[in-house]
């Protein structure tokens, strides 16, 4: 894969290439950018899609030990990306996690759209049942060791507090897998105890606090029987952009990219402007 050096260390990213707008999509806790593979095989014939791997405890490459992983470092490293691809008028994509809400309310320079998928919000920080595990884990000793221990077991990937209640979909074990081998080496769990060791309930609420001032199109995607996030945080978020606008998919948890990836993908493609606007159902 290709590699970005950036301020705080190296990350892995996918280019499709391609003339068509640029897509910049955005993973979640303990994913890469695989998460995202079924949209890019939708998007790539009209769009160049961009995939950052991002210190979030799939990466393969640790970052310095100096950099200070926090959800705020870690959205000055997407923006930093971001500025470094030399596209104007990106559209990032943001899933699980509120990296992308991040990057609009602080660091909207290059950011000409918006699309925030399902994922935390307002005081849902750390999200769900899941999130608060990954919490504990991350702030207990060996408690991330533990989790990489026992994410090989395949079983244990569907319970409910760890990723049973992410998607209705099992993720395949193969991309699973890649999920979470990194996590075997000490480095990567540096990063990733050091990014959960920083999240609190207020860094989402102040970014909400932050939002309006995006005052670019933007699109909000939610899934209403996600078992993670509020259904009517879907609708607080679209309310707060000043050119929001909310679709939602049904038939799918939070990881919309895996259980309805042709909806969001049209979704997606029809923001941009790639493809005309389609009178079916969601």
């Amino acid at each position: 894969m290709p590699e970005m050096r950036l301020s705080g260390g190296t990350v892995e990213y996918e280019d499709t290439g391609g003339g068509g707008p640029v897509v910049v999509l955005v993973h979640g806790l303990v994913m890469n950018g695989t998460v995202w593979r079924k949209v890019v095989a939708e998007l790539r014939g009209d769009h160049r899609c961009v995939v950052p791997t991002l210190p979030l405890g799939a990466h393969r490459l640790p970052m310095r030990p100096d950099c200070g992983l926090s959800p705020h470092r870690v959205a000055e490293l997407l923006a930093e990306f971001v500025e470094r691809l030399g596209a104007e008028d990106v559209t990032l994509v943001g899933n699980d996690i509120g990296l992308a809400q991040m990057v609009a309310a602080y660091h909207p320079r290059h950011i000409g759209r918006l699309v925030l998928t399902a994922q935390e919000a307002f005081d849902n920080y750390p999200p769900g049942l899941p999130g608060k595990v990954a919490e504990l884990s991350g702030r207990l000793p060996g408690g991330l060791l533990m989790m990489s221990w026992l994410l090989r077991i395949r079983a244990f990937r569907r319970l409910p507090f760890t990723f049973g209640w992410m998607s209705k979909r099992p993720v395949p074990d193969e991309v699973f897998d890649g999920w979470v081998r990194p996590l075997r080496d000490p480095a990567i769990r540096r990063d990733l105890g050091a990014f959960m060791a920083a999240v609190t309930p207020d860094v989402m609420l102040r970014t909400a606090e932050a939002l309006p001032s995006f005052d670019r199109p933007a699109l909000v995607v939610w899934a209403p029987e996600d078992r993670m996030n509020p259904r009517e945080h879907g609708r607080r978020l679209a309310e707060l952009l000043p050119r929001g606008r909310l679709v939602e998919i049904p038939d799918s948890y939070m990881l919309i990219p895996e259980d309805q990836p042709v909806r969001l993908a049209r979704h997606i493609a029809e923001f941009t402007g790639a493809r005309a606007a389609t009178a079916d159902a969601p």
